[in-house]
C-alpha cells in the first residue's frame, strides 16, 4: 500500500508542475494568435489539463478497470466544479467567476451538460444497448462527439461576433490582457507541448497506482476512480485555474474548468474504442449519481453568471456554497450506495 501511495503522490506532483506551466502558454498563445482566451481557455488549454485522464483512462480501461475510467472523467468534472466554487469564494479579485462579468461561458457550460446527459443516458440505457454499436461506438458516446463538434463550432463562432462587437465599441475596459512579453510563438507552441507531454507521461503511473490503492482498501474502483484519481487528474486544472486568476485571466479560468469537463466526456471516444464492446454498458449505475450532481452544480454555476444582484456577499456567495454541498453530498452518496 506504501508503495502504491507514493507513486500515486510523485505522479500527481509531476502533473501539478507541469500544469503550472501551460497557463502562461495558453495566455501566450492567445495574445499572439488573437484568437482570445475564452476559445483558447476552452479547447487548448482545457485539451492539455485533461490529458491526465486520456491516459490514466486508457490505462485503466486495458486493465478491465472500466469503473475508474469513467469514475475519473466523471468525478474529474465534479471535482473541476468545486475548484470553480473554491476559487470564487476564497481567492476574491476585483470581479467574481461566478457573476455576470463571465456570463459569455455560460454557452461552454451548457454545453458540458448537453455531453454529461448523454452520458448518463447512455449509463442508463446500457444493458439494453449492449450489443448496439458503430465501428465500435456506442450510440450515446457517438452522440457525445457529435455535441462537441457542433458546440465548438458555435462557440468559435460566438467569440467570432463578440470580437466584431468589442472592436466596434472600442474594446472592453473590463477584461485585463497580460501581455506575451518577449515570448514567440513558436516559444509558446513548444513550451505548450512540452508541458503538456509531461502530463500525459504521468498519467500511466497514477492509473496503476490507483488500482493497487483500490484493490487493498476495499473501497471499490468506482468510489476510487471518482474521488483518488479524479482528485489527482483535476489537479492541472487546479493549477492552471489559479494561475489564470492571478493573472487577471478569468477567460482562460472559466474556459479551462468548462472545457475541461466538456473534453472529458469527448475522452468516452477513444476509451469506447479501445474497450470490448459498448464502454457505458459494462459500467456501475451509480455513476449517474456523478452525472446528475454534475448537471446540477454546474447549472448552480450558471445561475450565480447570469444573475444580477445588488448586493453580493462578501466571504461566499450561496451559488458557491451550494455547488460545495453539491460535490461533497454526492461522493457521500457515492460512498455509500457504489462499488
Amino acid at each position: 500500500m506504501a508503495g502504491a501511495i507514493v507513486q500515486f503522490l510523485l505522479s500527481a506532483a509531476v502533473i501539478a508542475v507541469a500544469g503550472s506551466a501551460l497557463t502562461r502558454y495558453a495566455d501566450a498563445i492567445a495574445d499572439l494568435t488573437g484568437l482570445g482566451r475564452l476559445l483558447v481557455g476552452s479547447i487548448f488549454l482545457a485539451v492539455a489539463t485533461s490529458l491526465p485522464e486520456l491516459s490514466v483512462d486508457v490505462s485503466a480501461v486495458r486493465m478491465g478497470a472500466a469503473d475508474i475510467a469513467v469514475g475519473d472523467l466523471l468525478g474529474s468534472s465534479l471535482f473541476n466544479l468545486l475548484i470553480l466554487a473554491l476559487l470564487d469564494s476564497t481567492y476574491v479579485p476585483r470581479w467574481r467567476l461566478l457573476s455576470p462579468v463571465s456570463a459569455a461561458h455560460a454557452l461552454p457550460a451548457t454545453q458540458s451538460i448537453a455531453l454529461t446527459a448523454l452520458a448518463g443516458i447512455g449509463i442508463l440505457l446500457g444493458p439494453r444497448l449492449a450489443g448496439v454499436t458503430l465501428g465500435g461506438v456506442g450510440p450515446a458516446v457517438l452522440a457525445i462527439l457529435l455535441a462537441y463538434v457542433l458546440g465548438v463550432r458555435m462557440v468559435f463562432l460566438d467569440q467570432k461576433i463578440a470580437a466584431a462587437q468589442k472592436e466596434e465599441d472600442g474594446g472592453d475596459a473590463a477584461i485585463v490582457v497580460v501581455p506575451a512579453g518577449a515570448m514567440t510563438l513558436k516559444r509558446a507552441v513548444l513550451g505548450y507541448l512540452i508541458a503538456a507531454g509531461a502530463i500525459l507521461a504521468a498519467g500511466p503511473f497514477l492509473a496503476v497506482a490507483a488500482s493497487r490503492i483500490a484493490a487493498l482498501s476495499g473501497m471499490g474502483n468506482s468510489f476510487v476512480g471518482t474521488t483518488f484519481v479524479a482528485i489527482c487528474t483535476s489537479l492541472p486544472e487546479l493549477v492552471a485555474t489559479l494561475a489564470a486568476v492571478r493573472m487577471g485571466a478569468p477567460d482562460l479560468a472559466l474556459g479551462n474548468i468548462f472545457g475541461s469537463n466538456v473534453f472529458n466526456m469527448v475522452l468516452l471516444v477513444p476509451l469506447d474504442l479501445i474497450h470490448p464492446g459498448s464502454l457505458l454498458s459494462s459500467v456501475a449505475s451509480i455513476h449517474v449519481l456523478t452525472c446528475l450532481a454534475t448537471i446540477l452544480a454546474t447549472t448552480v454555476a450558471i445561475m450565480g453568471q447570469l444573475y444580477r444582484a445588488e448586493r453580493r456577499i462578501h466571504f461566499i456567495e450561496p451559488d458557491a456554497l451550494l455547488v460545495v454541498v453539491l460535490v461533497v453530498g454526492a461522493l457521500a452518496m457515492i460512498y455509500n450506495f457504489g462499488g
